[in-house]
């Protein structure tokens, strides 16, 4: 059985550089960078959240902001590069 897959665009604006540095480390994991705070992942659900949680778990939720899109396989098509 085939397991279903999302694109995300995970978006952040982090303040301090060691806990930026620590994020980009995760999301090098799980996707590619295409802006400096933006990154393409293609994730099932159970990598989401893996993501997600890793993600939240280094942050400052007073200071920092990390946005996840999920992007409809309609919607991923009609991307422009």
């Amino acid at each position: 059985m085939a397991v279903n897959k999302s694109l995300y665009l995970v978006c952040f604006d982090i303040v301090e550089d060691k806990c930026r540095y620590r994020v980009v480390k995760i999301l090098l994991k799980y996707g590619a960078r295409v802006q400096k705070s933006v990154f393409e992942c293609i994730l099932n659900d159970k990598q989401y959240l893996d993501m997600k949680s890793e993600i939240e778990a280094k942050i400052n939720f007073s200071q920092d902001s990390v946005r996840y899109y999920q992007i409809c396989k309609r919607c991923s098509t009609l991307i422009h590069i």
